[in-house]
């Protein structure tokens, strides 16, 4: 994992957030998705999220997602028409030097703060309540918007929901895969958009890997649906001069060391894809 991390051994993906009643309009919100290549082989962050937070590695990487992300956004979307939603760890959060590495960043990237969008999982965002209203309302104030991901995993996380100031409750896909077959599946999903819509919040369906799911979906008033129905992870490439630029100098930032205690110990990251739990949330690389 230490290896991965000082080789920048990750590739980009984005996979598109479509407005429920037209999936056939431009999409013009992405979601950023990771994959780990090392040896000529591709690893699922099932597989090494778990190491990274083991290890204390997850602010690091996350420092790096972001600064690579905003080269690439800068470069590809300078006029910010487009939603990218960048996802972050709840290590991150109690990290006491991101909000100020991410300002910085953000500032000398020269991108818009309204073309972003950061999903917390839930987990992280109620584990580290404080820091996560603090950060959420920092950015806020720039422009940035805020998903909480995952939901519904918790559900007392329902009594927090009014107190987070997110703008995009994402169902969590496990509920949304199957709502079709299950009633309680179906209920749930049903109760968390309608609870979210309550609250002011749009909501955003995971794993849309069917068009029955996006039709019943639809049916439920869901305001966006992400998966395989509406489209295929796609590769978010950058140019040659920025493969260059990349090439030239390091772009991680320096180790950031988080005590134990700090750790969450109920994190998780999972994204569905084919045939099973595989590559996708999270992170970049270095081309």
């Amino acid at each position: 994992m230490h290896r991965a991390v000082e080789q920048g051994n990750f590739c980009l993906f984005l996979q598109a957030i479509a407005p429920a009643g037209n999936c056939n309009g431009q999409v013009t919100h992405y979601e950023i998705l990771l994959r780990l290549e090392e040896d000529g082989k591709t690893t699922s962050p099932v597989e090494f999220i778990p190491a990274a937070e083991r290890f204390g590695l997850m602010p690091v990487i996350d420092r790096w997602v972001v600064q690579n992300a905003l080269a690439l956004i800068g470069q590809q979307d300078p006029e910010g028409r487009n939603t990218y939603a960048i996802n972050l760890s709840g290590l991150t959060l109690t990290d006491e030097t991101f909000l100020d590495f991410l300002l910085g960043e953000l500032n000398a990237s020269g991108v818009s703060p309204s073309c972003l969008c950061f999903e917390l999982t839930e987990t992280s965002a109620i584990a580290n309540f404080e820091e996560a209203i603090l950060f959420i309302d920092t950015m806020r104030e720039k422009g940035c918007r805020f998903a909480l991901d995952d939901f519904g995993v918790g559900m007392s996380s329902l009594t927090y929901l009014k107190r987070l100031p997110v703008d995009f409750v994402k169902i969590d896909g496990s509920f949304v895969l199957g709502m079709l077959n299950d009633d309680s599946d179906r209920l749930t999903v049903e109760m968390i958009n309608k609870i979210a819509h309550l609250s002011g919040k749009k909501t955003i369906a995971e794993f849309v890997e069917t068009p029955e799911l996006l039709e019943a979906l639809r049916t439920m008033a869901v305001d966006y649906v992400q998966g395989y129905a509406i489209g295929r992870p796609e590769p978010f490439v950058p140019s040659e001069a920025l493969r260059r630029r990349f090439a030239s100098k390091a772009v991680f930032p320096d180790v950031v060391t988080i005590s134990p205690e700090k750790t969450p110990g109920n994190n998780r990251e999972k994204v569905r894809g084919g045939e099973g739990w595989r590559a996708a949330k999270v992170f970049l690389k270095t081309p």
